[in-house]
């Protein structure tokens, strides 16, 4: 039986995660790693250097290249479009979907006095919304080094995403969780994700793959996609599944700074498109 090849990251959470779909397979299979572009430039933000893509390009192209079998990533991390033949085949059960406010260890209060890191546009603007009198600036790196900055007594706080957190066992550094009114997260925040070749036989990630999780991050996915959303604008989204219904809220910014929220359900969704299609639009 041939081994099956998994491709990750070297970080220390890009492995743990890619472990979490290892546990799962019955085969044999083993995990390569690698830095990527957006780990090798860290004095510049994302927009300045090309996006969430940077952190995919060479996993993308081991895996096009038929050097691994499948791709691990974080699906926050992810572009919004997938390469022509590389399809994203499985989604994990979702972990703590929310936003986490760190402090610097042995502080009980958020200081004001230092600035809050954060990574994306779509947290700094809700922020703003949070703490008026703050001063949000970019963080680049690794978990690790983040705290290691914050720590430092670089910035007074870090927004980070709370399932990075959990998975490394850093559960005690969250100092507060924002509700999901309060910061709405990144679409499939959360959610770990693998990504295969076309023709990949995927009966390997049968035990691994959640079915409640595709289906949220399709519909987050397609809303961002839609505004043309990522890392330079500020969109979010975030669909929770009940039962047979799935609910999505939404953010954007508009053009005067203004942050529109909605919230609608999957089965008003269909009743719209069944309207629309009855009125021949």
């Amino acid at each position: 039986m041939e081994t099956i090849r998994f491709g990750s990251r070297d970080s220390k959470l890009a492995v743990i995660q890619a472990r979490l779909v290892l546990d799962t397979i019955e085969e044999p299979c083993e995990l390569m790693t690698m830095k990527t572009t957006g780990d090798l430039i860290l004095d510049r933000t994302l927009e300045q250097i090309g996006g969430k893509g940077l952190f995919v390009k060479e996993l993308d192209r081991a895996l096009a290249a038929k050097e691994v079998d499948f791709t691990v990533h974080s699906l926050k991390d992810m572009p919004m479009e997938q390469p022509a033949g590389l399809p994203i085949v499985a989604y994990s059960k979702r972990e703590d979907p929310r936003d986490a406010l760190v402090l610097a260890e042995g502080l009980q209060a958020l200081d004001l006095t230092r600035p809050i890191g954060c990574a994306s546009a779509r947290r700094k603007i809700q922020l703003e919304k949070q703490f008026p009198d703050a001063v949000i600036e970019p963080i680049r790196g690794n978990i690790q080094t983040r705290l290691r900055k914050l720590d430092e007594g670089q910035y007074g706080a870090l927004v980070l995403a709370s399932a990075g957190l959990v998975r490394l066992g850093l559960t005690h550094r969250i100092a507060r969780s924002f509700s999901i009114d309060e910061m709405l997260p990144a679409a499939g925040q959360g959610i770990v994700a693998v990504q295969g070749r076309a023709d990949a036989d995927v009966h390997c990630l049968e035990r691994f793959a959640d079915a409640d999780a595709r289906d949220c991050a399709l519909a987050e996915r397609s809303f961002v996609r839609t505004l043309d959303g990522g890392c330079t604008s500020p969109v979010a989204a975030y669909a929770e599944v009940t039962g047979s219904m799935l609910k999505l809220r939404g953010m954007y910014v508009n053009p005067e700074q203004t942050i529109v929220r909605f919230g609608t359900q999957a089965e008003q969704l269909g009743q719209d498109l069944a309207e629309r299609l009855r009125r021949g639009e």
